[in-house]
């Protein structure tokens, strides 16, 4: 049974509020996706995210090709 919960979590999209620096789930899932590139993230591996767009992005190459966009550089 508790392989089941732990699947289903594995599976499920997490709703997250970005702020500066710091997350907070609001809810439960085990990923979020890339606003760009649409790859499933891993929470455990969340490392990049725009606060002011509310995205998550997937790699450093991804997040300041969106900050590029977003600044119009």
């Amino acid at each position: 049974m508790l392989k089941d919960a732990e699947a289903q979590f594995t599976i499920t999209e997490a709703k997250i509020k970005y702020a500066s620096g710091d997350y907070t789930v609001l809810s439960s899932g085990g990923f979020v996706y890339c606003a760009l590139s649409g790859e499933k993230i891993p929470l455990n591996q969340l490392r990049y995210w725009n606060a002011d767009l509310q995205e998550a992005y997937a790699t450093a190459a991804i997040s300041l090709k969106r900050y590029q966009e977003a600044c119009d550089l």
